[in-house]
């Protein structure tokens, strides 16, 4: 094999690398999709822990938010693990 066969080969199989990564490429729907879940992903927990955390500041004596806070914290920290994860498990 001489080197302009060589040569050839290695642009023709970069060619084929190019248009299959051009057909590949995620659409924009399909990124906005993925954007919405990571969001949602992340607001739901902390969301939850907000919600929870009062829910539970009502039912104890006196005024305090501290397990409004703690659990909006806690929220905030299992939203952001569910973000990792589903970022860290993306094709």
């Amino acid at each position: 094999m001489t080197e302009d066969d060589e040569l050839k080969k290695e642009v023709e199989r970069q060619a084929q690398r190019m248009k299959r990564a051009e057909k590949d490429r995620p659409t924009l729907l399909a990124q906005t999709s993925y954007i919405t879940t990571l969001g949602l992903v992340f607001i739901m927990p902390v969301i939850a822990g907000a919600y929870l955390g009062q829910w539970l500041d009502l039912h104890t004596a006196g005024y305090s938010v501290r397990w409004t806070l703690g659990f909006l914290f806690l929220g905030a920290v299992i939203g952001g693990m569910n973000v990792y994860y589903l970022i860290s498990k993306r094709p």
